[in-house]
């Protein structure tokens, strides 16, 4: 791709921009949210037409990419990050979505479909029935389902958009491996993402776009993440933990913050699912939860922020127990809880900013807060204080990137100075601009002593944050280590226990 732009009604997505992607490589592509990448990425696979500039594909010079059937043609088949299948369809279905194999021109050769599925499952390491209904995979082998359906499409070139945004780090290796597969095989990979652990474990060159312009195509071995980022960004922001800061004591104490005990939920017809979790933190501390999908991370938090119903146990916050039966309980005692899914569960999407921070504080502030003038201040405050990229406090939530509607509702727990704060995958869908600075304003919060959890699958994040780390499996807390002690390896190691132990 040579000289590529591409403009829309008030916007230059793309200004004249370079890539050139080799057999056999994993090209890794990388910036900040609204640097252009989705939008090359569209040109490549037919959804968008350049204004200008030349594509050439395996020989075939300045090719006129009109429509994604082309794009298949020429062997280019794109794995969004939103994935295109059908859940209530079986395996085979999905990967023959359109193209069914026929028999007498009228009737869908079933067997032949089932068996080609079976080849290219065996093509990206899926042992499983081809018959098998979609819906009863997990986020890992759906995205390999993805995969086998580019390979169905003869694809030379692969586009992976954010493939492992919904991953643990454990099924993430396994679809690693599967990329180092097709590598071998002589298979092109594009490889979009915001997490530079995995760029710099997979990729052979990256390209940097920022601002819709490119700024460098560099080998993997002549760049490190640090650098990476000033390429992205255009200034240095360091890809930091907090016990790496100036004054990495800052805001500790010895005062307990939050203290649970024996925490429990016995759902009927499920069995156990949380199964006697004890912990302390301290106030300022900065504690990271560590687990494979499944292991009770979230259904934790839940349960301590009211959300989710216990069986047994006792949640303390500071010296003092509180019976938390619903939000508005945990939220009189002082902790806030970050959603997983912000857009499900988090903020009003349709609302503007001023009235997401707002709505937290209602029952606090409710008589400033309904005051128009006072509210907008106090918005804008927080704009201005989270570096909210937007027009004004009165836009909508909806029109915001991932990082702006984190850092909103980041905001909404700020007003109301919670006493503990969990936050359930703070930086996912975020690029790496906007997750330094989420890193940054969790640590400030600590400082003033808020006691901070983060669960995170990222297990880059979990030790770049990290103070002390729990790692939880099956419901329960199998392990603990500083910050200092910790390592992927080790972490993973736990995470990975098919029984906890104790």
């Amino acid at each position: 791709m040579t000289n590529i732009s591409k403009r829309f009604p008030g916007v230059h997505a793309l200004d004249d921009v370079q890539l050139m992607v080799r057999h056999g490589e994993v090209h890794a592509v990388v910036g900040e949210n609204g640097a252009g990448k989705s939008t090359l990425m569209h040109i490549l696979a037919g959804v968008h037409q350049p204004d200008t500039g030349r594509i050439d594909v395996s020989g075939q010079q300045e090719v006129q990419i009109q429509g994604e059937r082309m794009a298949q043609h020429l062997g280019i088949a794109i794995v969004y990050q939103e994935r295109s299948l059908f859940e209530s369809l079986s395996v085979a279905e999905n990967i023959f979505a359109g193209r069914q194999p026929v028999r007498g021109g009228v009737w869908i050769a079933r067997h032949r479909m089932i068996s080609e599925s079976r080849k290219l499952l065996a093509e990206v390491n899926l042992a499983l029935d081809p018959a098998t209904l979609l819906g009863a995979l997990s986020p890992a082998e759906q995205q390999l389902v993805e995969i086998a359906k580019a390979l169905s499409l003869n694809a030379r070139l692969i586009i992976l958009d954010e493939p492992t945004a919904a991953l643990t780090e454990f099924e993430s290796k396994t679809l690693f491996s599967v990329i180092r597969r097709l590598r071998r095989e002589g298979k092109a990979v594009i490889y979009i993402s915001h997490r530079l652990n995995e760029v710099f474990e997979l990729a052979d060159r990256v390209t940097v776009l920022k601002d819709g312009r490119w700024q460098a195509t560099l080998d993997i071995s002549d760049t490190n993440p640090d650098d990476l980022v000033r390429r992205m960004v255009g200034r240095d922001l360091r890809y930091t933990a907090r016990r790496e800061s100036a004054n990495p004591e800052a805001g500790q104490t010895d005062e307990t913050a939050l203290q649970v005990q024996h925490l429990s939920d016995r759902l009927r017809g499920a069995g156990t699912w949380l199964r006697d979790v004890s912990f302390r933190v301290a106030a300022g501390e900065i504690v990271a939860l560590a687990g494979l999908a499944g292991a009770g991370r979230t259904e934790t938090a839940m349960s301590i922020f009211g959300a989710r119903p216990y069986s047994s146990g006792k949640v303390f916050v500071g010296d003092r127990r509180r019976r938390i039966r619903c939000v508005p309980d945990a939220i009189g005692a002082g902790i806030g809880y970050m959603p997983e899914d912000r857009k499900l569960a988090g903020l009003f999407l349709d609302m503007s900013i001023a009235h997401n921070i707002a709505v937290t504080g209602l029952s606090r502030f409710g008589r400033i807060l309904t005051n128009q003038r006072k509210l907008k201040a106090i918005a804008e405050s927080y704009r201005e204080r989270l570096n909210i990229a937007s027009s004004s406090v009165q836009q909508s939530v909806r029109s915001l990137s991932g990082g702006g509607q984190q850092k909103v509702l980041l905001a909404k727990w700020l007003l109301i100075e919670p006493r503990v704060l969990i936050v359930d995958e703070p930086t996912r869908g975020v690029d790496v601009g906007a997750k330094i600075e989420v890193h940054q304003l969790l640590v400030e919060l600590a400082e003033r002593g808020t006691a901070v959890i983060v669960i995170s699958s990222d297990l880059t994040e979990v030790l770049a944050i990290g103070e002390r780390i729990m790692v939880m499996a099956c419901g329960q807390i199998v392990g603990e280590m500083s910050g200092d002690e910790a390592t992927e390896e080790r972490i993973i190691h736990l995470a990975s226990q098919s029984e906890a132990e104790g």
